[in-house]
């Protein structure tokens, strides 16, 4: 009994075969389907590692500009100068003239009070006046005339001591009703309670029908020169500061500049109490979200250096060694700082630094970055001097695929479409 077997082009057909011949003509087709068609064995050898690709980080490119150490703060905006009226007289409020929030003139009336006691007094004075005048001219002459007697010795020295006495006491009784009647006139001129600065009624504590006090404040007023924020800083912020230096103002929750000022007055002492030394800072330029009494932050500009490397905080790489004094048996922190800088894209470099001022997330390096360098901000805690890293973003590069090139001799598709299908037969 034979086999009949078709097969790839590259065979002859063979119909029949004796049984002893067909293993070996088994084992011949298995050698020759195994091979390559690059004539290499199929059988795959040991594979290589995989290559390291490297931490992945992202850089930015170190640049220069203009920092600013600052002194942040909070502090309410006020007027500059905030005046509180108070009564000089005492008696019912019969009229309000002022609210809250108008514009006031100086020597504008805000409250009239009952006047009538007081202008009684000043009729009364005024007549006092008048008799204590006359008194003063009819004494007067009567001294002159006693003198000149007593100069010729025609009346004694005891009436001529008593006419001096007489002339005198009426000079003082003039002087007196003169006074009274200024006082009597200042009290019922006060009876109309004014504005002593032009301005803006902050607030009125008094109403009709109350009873007004001399220590009791009818109204505050602000000035309307300018404004001021006023904000109290501990000792290492506050011997930092002087007079004329720039000031930015933010309103609280607010993330653009509200306004703009100038240190004007600082205080030569600290508070005894708090510890903290209160600075005045005028507003030179204030915008719509500018209130008295709006809470703001002073951001105020101690010292700016311009051109300066400066660097997010994020990129930086804290070390940290505990020292022990052996003196005084304590532990104390030595903090240093360091970055990574990424060389041929590949490559991190660590460099130790010597920071300068800050602000806000900025930091100025004095050295160990310079303009240019590409900084790691993002995956430097896992790196060490010298790691190997790939910048996120950019594209790992690839080989294209090995195509094999067949030559057109062995294509035969009449064949190879034959070749796909294996029909056998049994004899």
């Amino acid at each position: 009994m034979g086999l009949l077997l078709k097969l790839p082009s590259k065979f002859k057909q063979v119909k029949y075969l004796p049984h002893y011949s067909f293993v070996l003509f088994i084992l011949f087709i298995v050698q020759a389907c195994g091979d390559s068609p690059n004539g290499k064995s199929g059988k795959a050898g040991p594979s290589s590692p995989p290559e390291d690709p490297g931490t992945s980080v992202e850089t930015i490119t170190a640049k220069t500009s203009d920092i600013s150490q600052q002194i942040k703060s909070f502090g309410n905006i006020r007027a500059q100068e905030i005046v509180q009226v108070t009564p000089q007289v005492s008696n019912r409020v019969t009229r309000i003239y002022a609210d809250l929030g108008d514009t006031v003139k100086q020597g504008e009336v805000l409250a009239k009070i009952y006047d009538a006691p007081y202008r009684d007094q000043y009729q009364q004075a005024q007549a006092s006046l008048e008799q204590s005048r006359t008194s003063y001219v009819r004494d007067s002459l009567n001294f002159q005339r006693q003198k000149e007697l007593y100069r010729q010795d025609l009346i004694s020295a005891s009436e001529f001591d008593d006419a001096k006495a007489t002339f005198q006491n009426s000079r003082a009784q003039l002087r007196s009703s003169k006074a009274s009647l200024t006082e009597s006139r200042e009290n019922l001129n006060n009876t109309k309670i004014t504005s002593p600065v032009d301005g803006v009624v902050l607030s009125r504590d008094i109403s009709e029908g109350d009873v007004a006090s001399t220590g009791q404040v009818a109204y505050e007023i602000a000035n309307t020169i300018g404004y001021q924020a006023r904000v109290y800083l501990p000792l290492d912020e506050w011997r930092n500061v002087e007079i004329g230096q720039k000031v930015k103002f933010r309103v609280s929750n607010q993330p653009d500049i509200s306004g703009r000022g100038r240190v004007t007055q600082i205080s030569p002492r600290l508070n005894p109490k708090t510890g903290l030394g209160e600075v005045v800072i005028s507003l030179t330029q204030d915008g719509q979200a500018i209130y008295q009494g709006v809470l703001v932050e002073a951001n105020i500009n101690v010292e700016t250096h311009p051109n300066a490397v400066v660097i997010p905080r994020a990129a930086l790489v804290e070390n940290v060694q505990t020292l022990i004094e052996p003196e005084s048996n304590t532990i104390q922190l030595e903090r240093s700082y360091s970055a990574f800088t990424v060389q041929g894209d590949s490559l991190a470099i660590q460099r130790d630094l010597k920071l300068g001022i800050e602000q806000g997330d900025q930091i100025e390096v004095l050295q160990g970055i310079q303009p240019g360098d590409e900084l790691v901000i993002t995956g430097q805690s896992g790196l060490s001097d010298s790691t190997k890293v790939r910048v996120a973003g950019q594209s790992k590069f690839q080989e294209s695929a090995e195509v094999p090139i067949e030559s057109t001799s062995n294509k035969q598709p009449d064949q190879s479409s034959n070749a796909s299908k294996d029909t056998s037969s049994t004899s």
